[in-house]
């Protein structure tokens, strides 16, 4: 069955959204060209949506049982996340860039960081095992970032394949999905109404899976009605999350869920051909195969050559970006694809055991597709 070609192109355009959105706060560019890419948090919960969606595909594809979908998800996805997460701790051991003209950035800010953290092991052992996600900002300060920064997003997501494994196995029906989708939704809208009157120290960061709910609820309802289950749970995710946005510090947000339901439409029907042309174009196919570890490896590798342009140029800002905005850009594109060919290709080709005898919910997620599955 073919794959969903033209939302892998999106993913490839969402990896190097977030790339360039961690390269223009600390170069000296207009604000003109540095506003429209100020919103990586958005694109983040673009891509929670679409693993809302790609997962319960993943689960079908290994009979819904438990311990094969997770291994699967860990060979898929560790390996990378390893590799980037040690390149990171080289970095941060030589130290930070001195950028003067970052000062009162606040983007510029969360990007830099502040070097290595205090209890250092604590924070190495919490992304060893992705679990800085569902530590309160009390007990290990900033765990979520500290680090290796895109990893705030991967812990989300395993704690995201974690539930709708344990809820999902072996169990029939696509309304028992519908429901799960429902009580995920109430449950990420509760947290957003509660969250505010937590202490201080049992405050939770963004890869708190409560915190990114709503936006995998809206892949989640996708699948659902991908499968011909009806556009109604897909409105009320739309809707739902479109509130959430608008009401939350980030007005802006309320438009994920209409790009959302823009991508879908555009891989579902074929209304919009200049667009589908593009994202299943050579050139955004491959930025969507390498688009996971061009996500996890930009960083580190800006901030590399950050440390040698910033030597260079002597606090001087614009020479700074002359000599690093450039490599800023292509460099993490090269690692990435270096990494997808050498770590991330050979270890998907391993041989993995197959397993029969498809759950119920898995058939009927393969029955009926609007145009083309997984």
């Amino acid at each position: 069955m073919r794959r969903l070609s033209r939302l892998d192109g999106f993913r490839g355009v969402l990896a190097v959204y977030v790339m360039v959105g961690h390269a223009v706060p600390i170069a000296v560019l207009p604000g003109w060209v540095a506003a429209p890419f100020r919103h990586g948090e958005a694109a983040v919960d673009l891509f929670f949506a679409l693993s809302g969606l790609v997962i319960i595909f993943s689960l079908s594809h290994h009979a819904g049982r438990f311990w094969p979908f997770m291994l699967a998800r860990g060979r898929r996805l560790l390996p990378v996340y390893f590799v980037a997460l040690a390149l990171s701790l080289c970095v941060l051991a030589l130290g930070s860039p001195v950028l003067p003209w970052t000062a009162g950035v606040p983007l510029a800010d969360d990007i830099l960081g502040g070097g290595m953290p205090p209890a250092l092991g604590w924070h190495v052992a919490a992304h060893l095992v992705l679990v800085q996600g569902l530590l309160p900002q009390g007990l290990l300060p900033f765990a979520y970032v500290t680090l290796l920064g895109p990893a705030w997003s991967l812990s989300a997501e395993w704690q995201f394949y974690l539930l709708i494994a344990l809820v999902l196995a072996r169990l029939p029906g696509f309304d028992r999905l519908s429901r799960f989708t429902i009580w995920l939704l109430a449950t990420g809208i509760v947290y957003h109404l509660v969250e505010p009157l937590l202490p201080d120290y049992w405050r939770f960061s963004r890869a708190f899976l409560p915190d990114a709910a709503p936006w995998f609820t809206l892949g989640l309802a996708s699948a659902v009605w991908w499968r011909g289950g009806g556009w109604g749970l897909l409105l009320v995710c739309i809707l739902a999350t479109a509130v959430l946005g608008l009401t939350s510090s980030e007005p802006g947000r309320a438009f994920i869920p209409l790009a959302w339901a823009l991508m879908l439409g555009v891989q579902a029907w074929d209304g919009f051909p200049v667009l589908g042309a593009l994202l299943e174009s050579r050139t955004a196919q491959y930025l969507g195969a390498i688009s996971y570890p061009l996500y996890l490896v930009n960083e580190p590798v800006q901030r590399a050559l950050m440390l040698f342009a910033s030597r260079l140029a002597h606090g001087n800002g614009t020479l700074f970006t002359w000599l690093w905005l450039p490599s800023a850009l292509l460099a993490p594109l090269a690692v990435a694809a270096l990494l997808h060919h050498g770590v991330e290709k050979p270890v998907m080709a391993l041989r993995m055991p197959r397993y029969g005898g498809a759950s119920d919910y898995a058939s009927e997620a393969l029955a009926r597709p609007r145009k083309m599955a997984l």
